[in-house]
């Protein structure tokens, strides 16, 4: 089992608000939901009832003694690396014409008069 699903499960259960959570682990709500669904699915039992509001099922509640265990014992996440800021800014080339046809006119394209 990954330790952030369990993470990111811990965090909603304590919150039982699914935007809530997800603003403060700072993943999209799309995110938690799929996260969710592959905790359930490997643990083979409906965690958190959606329905209305949401609330922790029997199992949930048994498996986030668990969870919060296995959270407790495992190393702190590393942290993100910054990217460093600034830099030097690279114009658009664009597609340009293919060499083969430089100097010719573009097909159906009449020449512009001066």
């Amino acid at each position: 089992m990954k330790i952030a699903l369990l993470r990111r499960y811990v965090v909603l259960a304590e919150t039982l608000h699914f935007p809530r959570a997800a603003e403060q682990l700072g993943i999209p709500l799309a995110s938690l939901y799929t996260s969710l669904d592959k905790l359930e699915a490997e643990v083979g039992h409906t965690l958190v009832n959606r329905e209305g509001t949401p609330r922790l099922t029997s199992v949930g509640a048994l498996f986030l003694t668990e969870a919060r265990a296995a959270v407790a014992a495992a190393p702190p996440p590393a942290p993100k690396a910054v990217a460093p800021a600034g830099g030097k800014a690279k114009a658009s080339k664009g597609k340009g014409r293919a060499p083969i046809v430089k100097g010719q006119p573009k097909p159906y394209k009449k020449r512009q008069g001066r």
